[in-house]
């Protein structure tokens, strides 16, 4: 439900209107986001970009609470008589964050990064295009890693290009002591994993993807 009020919101805050010339569309504001937070939330972060290629702004952020973390994401549109943002795509952060995830807009490609846990640590990076034929975020790479901030075992890392099917998984094997305690990279291994479209609300959960993968092997 409260997903669901919060996307009608933004429909709500961009009704369409006539455009006989092409006007400016402006980003969502900082403003109107804090308008539809409830007790307790507040925005993580923000990243603005062209995201689908129109050439007006796309806007991603992240609404937080003590107990959930939601990641947004509102593109643009522009149709013969109108113009407007719309819900393109959202999923379910980890609630036990390290810090604030890192939002970032490069060449139409949406980049999160996010480190979760404790002392054993969860660092995920999601990558997103905007799908070519529906409003919607795309994964187009996922890669996780889970290891020791104090190196006290080995740790798992995995890449998956969805495009190229391709993945790597490795071992990071702990070597050394006290300050000169590092990871190497061990057991090494690539294969395909092909996959069908999936898009943002079907994230697969990083942790349990790289279990997955590492039991391919």
């Amino acid at each position: 439900m409260r997903k669901m009020m919060f996307l009608a919101a933004i429909l709500l805050q961009t009704t369409a209107h006539a455009a006989p010339v092409r006007p400016p569309l402006s980003a969502v504001t900082d403003q109107f986001l804090l308008d539809q937070l409830e007790l307790g939330e507040e925005i993580e972060g923000r990243a603005d970009g062209d995201l689908n290629g129109d050439g007006d702004t796309d806007t991603v952020f992240v609404v937080a609470s003590p107990d959930e973390r939601h990641l947004y994401v509102v593109l643009s549109y522009r149709g013969e008589v109108d113009i407007g943002h719309q819900p393109g795509g959202d999923f379910k952060l980890a609630p036990d964050a390290l810090g604030a995830a890192e939002l970032s807009i490069a060449k139409g490609v949406l980049t999160v990064k996010d480190l979760t846990g404790g002392t054993t640590a969860l660092s995920a990076t999601y990558r997103y295009r905007a799908d070519k034929v529906q409003p919607k975020m795309r994964l187009i790479g996922l890669d996780a890693t889970v290891y020791s901030r104090t190196y006290a075992h080995d740790g798992n890392e995995m890449s998956w290009n969805l495009l190229t099917g391709d993945v790597e998984t490795k071992t990071l094997k702990l070597s050394g002591e006290g300050e000169d305690a590092s990871y190497d990279d061990a057991f090494v291994t690539r294969f395909k994993r092909p996959s069908k479209p999936v898009y943002m609300a079907d994230t697969p959960d990083p942790e349990e993807q790289l279990v997955a993968f590492t039991k391919a092997k």
